[in-house]
């Protein structure tokens, strides 16, 4: 690409971007580097303990989630190095690679970015996200023998004590990132709610909520130019945060409340388009977001305060049919769309990081007066876990659907359900996913996308920055070994297309039909038409434009996959491609998913080939 088309593309993604949060970007590096910035200038005291009391109320009929203080969990898996894990993690070292980051005095804007040596700095951020304070606090409230209820109290206090000491105000990597001060804030706050001490905390826990109040407040403008779930964490927590700390009668509070009060409106408004689709265009990234609207709403009835705008209550209940529609009633999983970094915030029961049943059933109380699931324990004590009911009436969110504002459609057949990825950009994409397809029978993940992996790798683990977001990681067609988009950044594609020819989901003579098309940069054209029936599936792809092949690929669930003739066989699988053209190349191939952060795993990929324009021909039945 040369210099002035390179240009071009990076102008029209900075427009596309909007001026106003470039301009917010470049004032905040500006900040920092001649540190005007209120988060680099002289840091508070540290903060001692005690954090937390006794509980006053016992919940002896709730089962507590296990966690952090019996194995070390990081997104969602367990990670076993041998070490005491009664003894407080090393804050500052990575669970991914087991380095840690060197020099942790080093003030917070004085850490780089990415750290080969270090990897992932992720890997550090898991442990100080205090998702163990819940599982402390709730173990304090549920088990029956006493010793154990003061050795869960005592633990959750010498953790933040630890944590307080090791990672002193704004300095070390734990204080780098706005969001995960964010995060920290929210879990205080969450513990605090089940503990019944938020009307008489401990001493120490007000001045560690402020501490974490004066980080994210200066910084707050830069989390908003991101236009994603940097900017609901941190108006949560300043709205959570500042509510109680002003309820206490502290100074700051009232206005750190009304400033997060105003953004968390405004983010809900901005990112969560009419239909329930978030900005992200990630459904773990949108259980995230859920999740930071369902606290401070249970926040905000713990105090009793003022309600949200009625924009956020609508914006809110249509994110809630948003996931609840692409959740499996009997397994919670969902497709595997967007970027996934491992979050989850207030994980409350034991269910596996991929069961989205809780944020759901809790985001339906909260916003539709209803459960989402009637047979669901684990999805029931999440809401017990806050003090939210139970109530009879039964909201199913399931149905074929077009989710336009955030290019997405639903189809649904019995037990089988399409979902279908097309461009329709207002805000920037994360992934090369352009009419992407995932297939689900059940709770069972057919035609699966390939998720993130890794943020950061490093080169020593393989070039994963560019197959997990890339085309070759999707149910889709690649033109001439490029990307889709060409990519402008770590995290920025560029040359964003419109979507050409929408059309569905609809009933089509007992089917129902998914189609959508769009011509990319340098003007090779992609149409997909979609039918779906109960047990089969059948998918044309029309291709033109492209100089030297088309490759299709379609990710399938792994299993013994064999060729009989033309057709790919597994048990009572069976998929075939054909083309109106000659078919160069047809082959099984090995390629790799990450369901969970940080592991990647193997699966089966059919790629077909074509070298002039036509039109591929898959079918695929799957008996239910």
């Amino acid at each position: 690409m040369n210099g002035r088309r390179l240009l071009g593309l990076k102008l029209r993604t900075a427009w596309a971007l909007r001026p106003l949060n470039i301009a917010r970007v470049l004032a905040y590096r500006l900040s920092l580097k001649l540190k005007l910035n209120r988060a680099v200038r002289r840091p508070p005291a540290a903060v001692t303990g005690p954090f937390f009391r006794a509980p006053d109320r016992l919940r002896l009929e709730l089962a507590p989630r296990r966690g952090w203080y019996q194995w070390r969990e990081a997104f969602g898996l367990r990670v076993d190095d041998g070490a005491d894990m009664e003894a407080p993690p090393e804050w500052a070292r990575s669970l991914v690679t087991g380095v840690a980051v060197p020099d942790t005095d080093r003030p917070w804007w004085r850490i780089a970015d990415f750290d080969p040596r270090v990897g992932d700095i992720k890997g550090v951020w898991e442990a100080s996200r205090y998702d163990w304070v819940l599982a402390c606090a709730q173990q304090a409230l549920a088990a029956r023998d006493a010793r154990e209820r003061g050795r869960a109290l005592n633990r959750l206090n010498a953790w933040l004590s630890d944590a307080a000491e090791h990672n002193p105000p704004w300095r070390g990597p734990n204080w780098k990132c706005g969001q995960e001060a964010s995060i920290r804030v929210m879990h205080l706050a969450a513990a605090a709610l089940m503990l019944g001490q938020v009307s008489r905390p401990e001493p120490g826990l007000p001045a560690l909520l402020a501490v974490h109040l004066k980080r994210i407040a200066p910084t707050l403008h830069y989390a908003m130019a991101q236009d994603n779930n940097h900017g609901t964490s941190e108006a949560a927590a300043l709205f959570i945060g500042g509510s109680w700390l002003a309820s206490l009668g502290l100074p700051g509070g009232e206005r750190w409340a009304r400033r997060g009060r105003y953004w968390l409106e405004n983010r809900a408004e901005r990112l969560i388009g009419a239909d329930g689709s978030f900005s992200q265009y990630s459904v773990n990234y949108h259980r995230v977001m859920l999740d930071t609207l369902c606290l401070a709403e249970c926040w905000r009835r713990q105090l009793a305060v003022a309600p949200f705008s009625s924009r956020f209550y609508e914006r809110a209940r249509a994110a809630t049919g948003w996931l609840g529609n692409l959740v499996d009633p009997g397994n919670g999983d969902a497709p595997n769309l967007g970027a996934n970094d491992g979050a989850r915030l207030i994980p409350l029961t034991d269910s596996d990081y991929r069961d989205y049943r809780p944020t759901v059933q809790v985001a339906s109380v909260l916003f539709a007066g209803a459960r989402a699931y009637p047979d669901c324990p684990l999805a029931d004590q999440a809401l017990l876990w806050l003090d939210l009911p139970v109530p009879e009436p039964v909201r199913s969110w399931q149905h074929s659907a077009l989710y336009a504002d955030g290019g997405l459609a639903v189809a649904r057949s019995g037990p089988a359900m399409a979902v279908l990825r097309f461009p329709n950009f207002r805000f920037r994409p994360a992934q090369s996913d352009l009419l992407h397809l995932d297939l689900w029978r059940g709770g069972e993940n057919l035609l699966r996308d390939g998720g993130t992996y890794s943020y950061n790798p490093g080169q020593e683990d393989g070039d994963w920055q560019d197959y997990f977001p890339g085309v070759a990681s999707h149910n889709s067609v690649q033109f001439d070994g490029r990307e889709q988009m060409p990519r402008l950044g770590r995290f920025l594609f560029g040359a964003w297309p419109s979507v050409r020819n929408l059309d569905g989901p609809r009933a089509d003579n007992g089917d129902q039909t998914l189609a959508a098309g769009y011509r990319d940069w340098r003007g090779a054209g992609h149409y997909r038409r979609v039918w779906l029936e109960a047990g089969r599936l059948k998918v044309e792809d029309r291709v033109d434009g492209f100089r030297g092949e088309a490759r299709l690929r379609w990710r399938l669930c792994p299993g013994d996959w064999q060729w009989r003739g033309d057709d790919l066989i597994n048990g009572t699988l069976r998929i075939r491609v054909g083309a109106d053209v000659p078919v160069r190349e047809r082959r099984l191939v090995q390629g790799w998913e990450a369901r969970y952060y940080s592991q990647k795993t193997p699966l089966p990929v059919l790629e077909v080939v074509l070298e002039e324009a036509g039109v591929f021909t898959t079918e695929f039945e799957f008996p239910t």
